[in-house]
């Protein structure tokens, strides 16, 4: 590290948007703590959803498991698309 990277102060990931963070991560790659700033931060908690193992340890298919998880995909690609249409409205 040189001199003046001593001296560098990060942002407060905290405060930041994510497209702010996204950026700094992207300039900043080597940066673990933005890295998993960017993953917490809180306006992205509500768009990951953890589904249940669509197989089994030996590669067998769980039925109602593929199933749960293309209802979930269904219902957010309806989201996006009304996301889209109400965004397209208020233009």
């Amino acid at each position: 590290m040189d001199f003046e990277g001593l001296f560098k102060m990060k942002p407060n990931f905290e405060e930041m948007s994510v497209p702010q963070l996204r950026a700094y991560v992207l300039e900043h790659r080597e940066d673990d703590e933005a890295i998993r700033a960017l993953f917490h931060h809180p306006s992205l908690e509500h768009k990951w959803k953890t589904m249940p193992p669509m197989f089994t340890e030996d590669g067998k298919p769980i039925e109602e498991n593929i199933r749960l998880a293309e209802e979930e995909f269904r219902k957010a690609i309806e989201k996006e698309k009304q996301r889209e249409q109400n965004k397209d409205s208020q233009e």
